[in-house]
This record gives C-alpha cells, sequence and structure tokens, in this order.
C-alpha cells in the first residue's frame, strides 16, 4: 500500500511501526460553533483511510482531539454570559451529532485539551530542562525554534527566509529572545479559564496541545498524523519540533493531509456569504450525499463545493442505492437452489471489482477510483440480476456491495423504523423530564424523534404525533 508523505513529497510503501497495529492522530475542531463543511472533509476522508485500514485487517488505534480551550470559545461565552465550559461542552455534542450524521465513527479515544494540561506542563518543563524553551519574565513559555535544527522538514520552509519575513515583527518589550519563537505557554487574562503552572496562572498554546495528546494515547513515535493542509506550517511542524526535543525520538513516520474545500471555487469565508455549516448542508441534503460528494476526489486535490456537485453526487449516490435496494427486492423471493455454472462464472467476474477498488485504495486511497469500481460493480449487478437467480449468488453480490460502501462509509442498507411503542415510551419520558423542568433532555427527545422522521405536537389533549 502506498501513501503519500507530506514529509519527503512522495509515494511511500505503508509499513506499520508494529506488524498488524496503525497508531492515527488526526487534529480534531476547536469547538466554539457548528462544525463547517472545511472541517468535515478530513473527518471523512480519514475515516475512511481508517475504515480501510481495518478492511484489510489493520487494528487501528484512532485519536482525534477536541479544542476546547481556545480564544474563539473564551470570546463566545462572554458574547453569552455564559462559561467557555459550557460552550466546549455544548458544542462538541453538536459535533458528535454531524459526525454521526456523516456516518463518521467515533475515535478510539476523543481526548479534550482541558483535561489534558498536566501532561502539557510536564513537556514544557522537559524542554526547558533541555534547553529548548524558556520562561519570559510575565509567565508566558516560549520554544528556541532556532535550536530544532531539522525545524521545517515537513512544510519545507527555510528557517532563514522565515526570519526575513519576522524583520520587522519584533517591537520593544517584546519578551521573545528571537520573533520566530512560538508561545508553549501563556499567562491568563482578566475573566479567561486558566491552570496553575510553575510560571504562571494560564493555559497551554495550541500546538503543545497535541503534542502531548497524540504521546499520552499512542506513544512517543506513531505512524500516521494527518489534518488538512492548512495545519502543515506552524502546527504540525511545531508539533514535531516539540514532540522530537522532548521525546528523542522521530514523531510520525507518515504525515498526511488534505486538499482545500472552496466554495463556487472560491475560499469559503464569512465576509463573502459562502459558509456553510454541515448542520445548514443537513437542511437540504442527506449528509451520506456530502460524504458521497466529499470522497469523489482526491482527497489531496482541492475540491469545490457547488450546488451542482452536490446534485450530480445525490445522483451518483442514488444509483447505488437504486441497485441495492433491487437486489434486496430480489432476494425476498430467490430460489434457495444450487448456483449455476454461469453464476459461478459471474461471480468470479463480479471479483474483479473489488480488485479494482483495493487496487485505488492501495494508491494512497484514491477515493474517486475507488468509486468507480462501486459504479461498475452496479452496472454489473443491473445488468446480471433477475428473479430466477439463485438467492446465494446474490447474496453474494449484496455482500460485495455492502462491503465496498462500508469500507467508504457509504450506508445501503434502509434505515430501521422505529416502532410505536418506543415512540410512546420516548414521549411519556419527555413529559417527565418537561414536568422536572429538565427542557435540555425533553429537547433531546424531541431532536431524537425528529431525527427517525417523528414530529410532534403538543396540544391540549396531550401530545400527537406523525410519522414525516
Amino acid at each position: 500500500m502506498k501513501v503519500y508523505n507530506t514529509l519527503t513529497r512522495k509515494k511511500e510503501e505503508f509499513v506499520p511501526l508494529e506488524e498488524g497495529k496503525v497508531k492515527m492522530y488526526v487534529c480534531g475542531p476547536t469547538v466554539y460553533n457548528y462544525i463547517h463543511i472545511g472541517n468535515a472533509r478530513p473527518m471523512i476522508v480519514f475515516d475512511t483511510v481508517r475504515r480501510y485500514m481495518e478492511y484489510i485487517g489493520y487494528d487501528v488505534n484512532f485519536v482525534s482531539n477536541f479544542t476546547d480551550v481556545d480564544d474563539k470559545i473564551i470570546q463566545k461565552a462572554v458574547d453569552e454570559g455564559s462559561s467557555a465550559e459550557e460552550v466546549a461542552g455544548r458544542f462538541i455534542e453538536e459535533c458528535k451529532k454531524d459526525m454521526a450524521d456523516m456516518n463518521v465513527l467515533p475515535a478510539t479515544t476523543h481526548p479534550l485539551a482541558t483535561k489534558e494540561v498536566d501532561g502539557m506542563i510536564e513537556m514544557i518543563s522537559r524542554l526547558i530542562e533541555k534547553g529548548y524553551a524558556y520562561a519570559a519574565a510575565d509567565g508566558t513559555v516560549y520554544y528556541r525554534t532556532r535550536k530544532f535544527k531539522e525545524y521545517g522538514k515537513l512544510s519545507h520552509k527555510n528557517i532563514d527566509d522565515l526570519q526575513a519575513g519576522h524583520r520587522d515583527i519584533k517591537v520593544t518589550g517584546d519578551l521573545k529572545e528571537d520573533a520566530l519563537d512560538f508561545v508553549l505557554w501563556k499567562p491568563k487574562k482578566e475573566g479567561e479559564p486558566y491552570w496553575e503552572s510553575p510560571w504562571s496562572k494560564g493555559r497551554p498554546g495550541w500546538h503543545i496541545e497535541c503534542s502531548v495528546m497524540s504521546k499520552k494515547y499512542l506513544g512517543d513515535s506513531i505512524d500516521i498524523h494527518a489534518g488538512g493542509e492548512d495545519l502543515i506550517f506552524p502546527h504540525h511542524e511545531n508539533e514535531i519540533a516539540q514532540s522530537e526535543a522532548a521525546n528523542g525520538v522521530e514523531f510520525s513516520k507518515y504525515w498526511m493531509h488534505n486538499g482545500f474545500l472552496n466554495i463556487d471555487n472560491k475560499k469559503m469565508s464569512k465576509s463573502l456569504g459562502n459558509f456553510f455549516t454541515v448542520r445548514e448542508v443537513s437542511e437540504r441534503y442527506d449528509l451520506q450525499v456530502l460524504r458521497f460528494f466529499m470522497l469523489s476526489a482526491h482527497y489531496r486535490s482541492p475540491l469545490n463545493f457547488s450546488a451542482e456537485l452536490m446534485e450530480a453526487a445525490k445522483n451518483g449516490l442514488e444509483r447505488i442505492l437504486t441497485a441495492a435496494e433491487h437486489l434486496r427486492h430480489l432476494l425476498q423471493n430467490a430460489p434457495d437452489v444450487s448456483l449455476t455454472e454461469q453464476e459461478e462464472a459471474l461471480l468470479k467476474e463480479g471479483k474483479t471489482f473489488e480488485d479494482k477498488f483495493r487496487a485505488a485504495m492501495e494508491d494512497d486511497f484514491n477515493t474517486a477510483d475507488a468509486i468507480s469500481a462501486v459504479f461498475e460493480l452496479v452496472k454489473f449487478i443491473n445488468t446480471n440480476t433477475a428473479a430466477d437467480h439463485a438467492k446465494a449468488f446474490l447474496k453474494s453480490l449484496y455482500g460485495q456491495l455492502h462491503t465496498l460502501c462500508g469500507v467508504l462509509g457509504i450506508l445501503i442498507e434502509p434505515e430501521e423504523e422505529i416502532l410505536e411503542k418506543e415512540i410512546e415510551d420516548l414521549i411519556a419520558e419527555r413529559q417527565a423530564a418537561r414536568k422536572e423542568k429538565n427542557f435540555k433532555r425533553a429537547d433531546e427527545i424531541r431532536g431524537l424523534l425528529a431525527e427517525k422522521g417523528i414530529v410532534l405536537k403538543d396540544t391540549r389533549e396531550g401530545v400527537l404525533w406523525k410519522r414525516v
């Protein structure tokens, strides 16, 4: 299996550090609002990488964090008159809902930055001891960028060029030794959440968080570190500098980065009015369509999001779902007889599509070509199945389609319909919650039922419900 490594700028044969196991870290979102479709791309892409790794037999330890302390979270809390903890907690839950709707598997571990501060203080202390960091008079701790001789090896930036770009930054009173030094710990401002440390009451810098969470849950060296290409510099570059200086070993063997997402060929931004959250997209499309759209291009290519392309993805997904439904329909009354020679030959031919699928995924996870192989299988199914075919023949083709779509995270099974008793039980629980003034739980139940296509109407006679 070939993986493009940002570190070496070439495709390399994937060889795990430990046979049969993969240790993978993916930088997660900063949770101050609903996730946007730019956040969704790495979630979907690297979930698919994980699924393929598991499909070919690897045991994958997949860690993806939530950054739950940050300037934007603090500002949101100030605007709302709540706490940073409340804001982060709320949007972590909303993010998990969106991830579930995109069929992104929960990580093996979803660490929270705020729960790992002790480890961050410990790593910063080690960097100070080794001479890679220093505490300034105001309680800020900086990393000595120039001391790490390989700085720039991931982004392929020359440190002297970076220095030239920073020449005018140093001002009187700046406590950095060098303009290129970056923050590991910063003292608190009035009203901000803080932790006690040997240097000041404050909080960690962003870069140190991922270094520590990766180390705690995966070890000093990992197989794959991944994220959007906007994280290559400075975030991932700084992670390497911190981790390798502190731990004395190579941080990650392979670095994977997905390309940018544009909206109608323009960069997504709130000022342009082309900023979409995953939740907003879900009001118009099933999020399986968004997932299918994201996988329709190679993960390293820039991807353009538009209404036309989403419609094309919707139609493409529909072709696959229709083929699956066709097979399920035939299976209901299919004769339970032995396979004919012709059916055995057809199954052998059908196996070639799985081979094409695997070849595409083995070539740096080329999901676009993998989807093409699925479409070939769909065409084959539509052409070569009929009501008189043996149940075992139809079942085998359905299983193949189910497996390949499963690797891509595409669901082809119809959703199970919620039973009337379950609905009535949830309504009763909601009524009890409202009586106890637990409106949060009452709203959760209403939302849960809405997701299952059940709409509630509160009347004087009680709660009425209907399927939509």
